[in-house]
């Protein structure tokens, strides 16, 4: 009867087998995680170091510069953060002489922003990507890599017990 004890040891082995290569996955996917997050860290800093502003500061500045005339609504619909947040952002940009707001003439209740002078010159300064490193290196995805990884990223904001919400708040947000 020796051969099922042999049987039983051959199925653990593998069991134990699978399970470290379980580990070593999970732990080569942490740290590409890491590679990801320090990656926008390190731009992010590189942005507040030389343009003097917050990351989603300056990619706020470079949408009103690239459509003057934009409301707050529609740049926050550009940048893909609630109207508060772009609301938020807008009024340090305007508190720093970075844009200007102007009343619509044909409807006084909407705004217009436009960059000023020395928004440009904060622009120039600023490195790109403007929206940040993650944002651009997603956009560029093909669209098979992209949905799989929206699926796999949604499982993950599952199991975690995360709030989606959670989602329209910048990374480089001061």
């Amino acid at each position: 009867m020796p051969a099922p004890k042999k049987a039983a040891t051959a199925t653990g082995a593998r069991a134990a087998s699978a399970a470290a290569r379980r580990k070593a996955t999970a732990t080569h996917v942490l740290r590409q995680f890491r590679v990801v997050f320090n990656a926008v860290k390190t731009h992010f800093r590189d942005v507040e170091k030389k343009a003097g502003l917050a990351g989603a500061q300056v990619w706020a500045l470079s949408v009103i510069r690239d459509a003057p005339g934009i409301g707050v609504n529609d740049l926050a619909a550009a940048m893909d953060v609630h109207q508060s947040t772009a609301s938020n952002l807008l009024r340090a940009l305007v508190e720093r002489k970075l844009v200007t707001v102007r009343r619509s003439a044909s409807d006084r209740r909407m705004v217009q922003l436009h960059v000023l002078a020395a928004g440009e010159r904060v622009l120039r300064k600023a490195p790109t990507p403007f929206s940040g490193v993650l944002p651009a290196a997603v956009a560029a995805m093909d669209a098979r890599t992209l949905a799989r990884l929206e699926r796999d990223l949604g499982e993950l904001i599952a199991s975690l017990g995360l709030d989606e919400q959670a989602g329209t708040i910048p990374l480089g947000q001061p």
